[in-house]
């Protein structure tokens, strides 16, 4: 009896122990380098459900890639901003603001490509043209076509686009695919997507592939969101729409009617050249090879337009949150209008701040969103903020169901937009590979105001009596999730 009891106690002496150093580890562990919402996230996680919290954190408590790829991405960094450094890259619009010139130069400083002048780019707002516009663009190619989609299906939609691919393989030219994996494996014609790429002879690669028993391992929630297509570096396109069919073949969207409504932009001119080096980038991240013997990347020519424009990519491969120092840098600068498309929009501290504080200075803000979502915890996360933005004066547009409006843009006054991949999400600010386009040119902002007029007429203004109606369980759900998206 007394053994029995005596081993009891040591026992419960243990688990105190082990509790108590785990707690103080964790708050030594955790802040580090965090910001503070997320590291109070994870405290509170580890607190509350201590044995879940830690094995959590273990698995996704490093936000950032291994330390080889971000060598590498460190690398193809250096060499394109020491070999760019003295190029021109056409002429840019005179009388510039000193905000923008100076919204570049930190651009430049964080990784990204000189700005470039004498660009043309054309928007897509139909999803299907899309497809069948790059399958076109595939078609004129000559020397090589790169392949670079989170998603990558091939489908009833995107048939036209890889028997494209295949007509160029079978002429000879040199066709490169990334696509990411963790976001394709498992999902519907996963395998016969790869078999077709073999078929046609394509070289194509996982990015961040979550492979342990290969020795490729990385936070598994971390993912290349990028997409993007360049033909032998003289046209691209880049934007928000991954190459599948506009209900991405899942049953549960199917079930539900949903689909996906996308903005894609078609680019000639000099920033071809830099769209190209952030394929290359990853493609060296994924495979060792450089191709700078193979493709001459600084090899531009000029466009049939005017625009000025500069690739910003970003990621956990970076030291900073580009894309999030380059939105913020907008919103301070604007002076009349801002418009923003975002379907998944849960924003850190700074970034609120920065829409309010618009707000507060007489600066007209739009906030596009979905008036159904597709992944409840982002969704209910996203809610959680519509209060304050509301009550500071943004107008929010909840774009109609069973749409799914993925686009992904910001307008600032007549004259500067951004467009690419990124939502203005902490997944996309802290986990995401990401690029963005910065575009400064009167009638580039003008087409991006004819597709917001678009979105605007498709959807319904949220109100702030509307929101107060709102049921308590739903606030709840809310802000249980709002404290979950902190995790990073």
């Amino acid at each position: 009896m007394f053994t029995a009891t005596f081993d009891a106690s040591w026992l419960v002496i243990t688990l105190f122990v082990v509790d108590l150093v785990v707690r103080i580890a964790a708050i030594i562990i955790v802040p580090r380098n965090r910001r503070p919402t997320a590291a109070m996230a994870w405290l509170l996680a580890i607190y509350f459900i201590p044995f879940v919290g830690v094995l959590l954190f273990l698995l996704i408590g490093n936000p950032r890639l291994p330390r080889k790829r971000r060598r590498k991405q460190a690398d193809i960094n250096h060499y394109i901003h020491d070999t760019s450094a003295s190029l021109d890259f056409g002429t840019l619009r005179p009388n510039a603001p000193q905000w923008f010139r100076s919204l570049v130069q930190l651009n430049r400083n964080l990784g990204a490509m000189p700005i470039a002048g004498d660009n043309a780019a054309t928007l897509i707002a139909d999803y299907q043209q899309s497809l069948d516009a790059m399958a076109d663009a595939i078609r004129q190619a000559k020397r090589y076509v790169h392949v670079e989609f989170y998603i990558l299906q091939t489908d009833d939609s995107t048939d036209n686009f890889f028997r494209a691919l295949e007509e160029a393989a079978e002429r000879g030219v040199v066709v490169r695919v990334l696509l990411d994996h963790w976001a394709n494996r498992g999902k519907p014609r996963y395998k016969q997507t790869l078999r077709r790429l073999d078929a046609m002879g394509a070289h194509w690669h996982l990015m961040l592939p979550v492979q342990p028993l290969r020795g490729r391992y990385q936070r598994p929630d971390l993912r290349n969101h990028r997409k993007l297509l360049v033909i032998d570096g003289d046209v691209a396109y880049m934007g928000s729409q991954n190459v599948t069919d506009s209900s991405y073949n899942l049953r549960r969207n199917i079930r539900r009617g949903l689909h996906w409504v996308d903005l894609m932009v078609r680019v000639e001119g000099p920033v071809v050249a830099s769209i190209n080096a952030v394929f290359l980038s990853d493609w060296y991240s994924e495979t060792d090879e450089t191709l700078t013997d193979e493709i001459d990347l600084f090899s531009v020519t000029s466009g049939p337009g005017d625009l000025d424009c500069q690739i910003v990519p970003s990621g956990p491969g970076f030291d900073f949150q580009n894309n999030l120092k380059l939105f913020l840098g907008l919103l301070f600068a604007a002076q009349k209008r801002i418009i923003i498309v975002s379907p998944y929009f849960i924003p850190d501290e700074a970034l609120l701040l920065a829409i309010t504080t618009a707000c507060q200075r007489g600066v007209h803000v739009e906030l596009f969103v979905s008036e159904e979502g597709d992944q409840a915890m982002v969704y209910h996360a996203q809610r959680s903020y519509y209060e304050a933005l509301l009550r500071a004066g943004v107008i929010i547009w909840m774009y109609r169901k069973p749409f799914i409006l993925h686009s992904k843009s910001v307008t600032i006054d007549d004259e500067v937009a951004v467009i690419g991949s990124s939502n203005m999400d902490m997944r996309s600010f802290g986990l995401n590979l990401e690029v963005s386009m910065l575009v400064r040119g009167e009638e580039f902002v003008r087409d991006m105001r004819a597709v917001e007029h678009t979105y605007r007429t498709l959807s319904r203004q949220l109100t702030i009596e509307e929101w107060r109606r709102q049921p308590l369980r739903s606030t709840i759900l809310d802000n249980l999730a709002r404290l979950t998206s902190a995790l990073q």
